[in-house]
């Protein structure tokens, strides 16, 4: 008999391996095309020294994900029941909104849009389509409904209103994960952190296969961490940042826990409400700031908090909020 938690840990580390491996040759072709990131000027000065450093490195953390998922569903074929079919729908998730990623990041260093990027209302457009789709396969393929309320043991039928909520919180914590992209590591070991816990909540609830998937990306997240902590050599762009938010929401919403997922997501949601806060505030007041500059991690910079305390302090935040959620799942 299969142990899950044993698998699910070693794809975790069979991923981290594979992601370590091909990293340093895909680190050369992304240099060879010369394909690095362009920093704004309004961002901080220190950092210009990022300019150039290559991006579009969530092809780093995709592939492993997908080859590791596609080969133990090839071995289903010969006997081995090692992955199941609900799993493709967070997967496919994911490879969607990096591909829209890809096209974002590439028009915004090769594209007509140059430094831009693609138009934010077509982006936008794209990602709600994509979200459509997958909150209405939720919906059909795994009878998705249910919103679970931690503490009370209650579940709540939404009916069809699952599939316009659904949508939204992939739209959402796809576009927070991308605002918390923004310093070396970060988005990456916030990203972990949720992952992880919602990970081990799949496995409290049986869901062998959901948390398989789950420690595989865990573990390819590791591996791409082992390029882009402080000094990154790497950075995820669109492609990784906008995957992983989706990946994270449809993994949330198979567990029927997504009521947490504000408190699980903590950091994303607060860099999302302080932009939010910041073009209000801006327009309310005609010019004037309600933070030095938003995201909320370049206002903490500016404040004079080092690259490295950010991250780090951030994380604590987040490991902290993950903890008490699976407490919450479990009660």
């Amino acid at each position: 008999m299969i142990n899950f938690t044993t698998l699910a840990v070693s794809l975790a580390g069979l991923s981290f391996l594979l992601t370590v491996i091909w990293g340093g040759p895909l680190l050369r072709v992304l240099r060879h095309f010369k394909i690095g990131k362009l920093i704004r000027v309004e961002e901080p000065g220190k950092h210009m020294v990022k300019m150039g450093t290559p991006t579009m490195g969530g092809v780093m953390i995709i592939l492993p994900v997908l080859l590791l998922t596609v080969l133990l569903n090839a071995a289903a074929l010969i006997g081995f029941k090692l992955i199941g079919k609900s799993i493709f729908i967070p997967l496919i998730t994911m490879l969607a909104f990096g591909i829209l990623g890809a096209m974002d990041d590439w028009e915004g260093i090769r594209g007509k849009r140059k430094g831009n990027g693609m138009r934010a209302r077509t982006k936008f457009l794209l990602q709600w389509v994509i979200a459509g789709v997958v909150a209405y396969s939720l919906k059909i393929a795994l009878g998705g409904n249910d919103l679970y309320i931690p503490g009370i043991q209650t579940y709540v039928d939404l009916g069809w209103w699952y599939v316009p909520i659904a949508a939204f919180i992939i739209v959402a914590e796809s576009n927070a994960v991308n605002f918390t992209d923004g310093l070396d590591g970060l988005a990456g070991l916030i990203s972990v952190t949720i992952l992880a816990a919602y990970g081990a909540i799949a496995l409290i609830q049986g869901q062998n296969f959901l948390a398989q998937f789950s420690f595989t990306l865990v573990g390819a997240l590791f591996g791409f961490l082992w390029f882009n902590v402080h000094p990154a050599q790497l950075f995820m762009g669109d492609t990784g940042s906008l995957a992983l938010g989706a990946a994270i929401a449809v993994v949330a919403l198979m567990t029927g826990q997504w009521a947490i997922l504000p408190l699980v997501t903590i950091i994303p949601v607060s860099e999302t409400l302080s932009v939010v806060i910041q073009v209000a505030y801006f327009k309310r007041t005609k010019g004037r700031r309600f933070f030095k500059m938003a995201p909320i991690h370049l206002h903490f910079e500016l404040l004079g908090w080092s690259e490295t305390q950010i991250v780090q302090r951030f994380w604590l935040i987040s490991l902290l909020a993950a903890l008490i959620s699976v407490g919450l799942a479990m009660s």
